[in-house]
């Protein structure tokens, strides 16, 4: 399996739950598993551009690690920046904290996520 095309979902037990991404992935995951209450995404995204949006996450941080290329990430209401430069540097993101990317490579990050109640409002 291959975490960009295969999510693993931990379960409140920690099990782990391998997913399909699908363009109604997000979707499927509050479906299949009660609004993702109690459960983490461990996902990877490829980015070339800035993220079109901010999001949070207030069920719990969120841990961000460059796997290659580049990234700033920036935390609303704060002049605090991230960068991430090398591989393997990571980012923890405090709870229910807006946050965004911004990138001008190619940029692959490994995602661990708390889903339940995810938001996203346009940058």
């Amino acid at each position: 399996m291959n975490l960009a095309s295969t999510f693993a979902v931990l379960r409140p037990d920690l099990g782990a739950t391998p997913v399909a991404v699908t363009p109604t992935v997000y979707e499927e995951l509050d479906r299949r598993f009660a609004g993702f209450k109690d459960h983490v995404l461990v996902s990877i995204f490829d980015f070339a551009a800035d993220w079109p949006t901010w999001e949070r996450h207030p069920a719990g941080d969120e841990i961000v690690c460059l796997l290659s290329g580049r990234a700033t990430f920036l935390f609303e209401g704060s002049r605090e920046q991230m960068e991430l430069s090398e591989p393997g540097s990571f980012v923890i993101v405090p709870k229910g904290t807006w946050h965004t990317a911004k990138t001008t490579v190619p940029t692959r990050m490994l995602f661990v996520t708390p889903g339940e109640g995810t938001e996203n409002k346009p940058c």
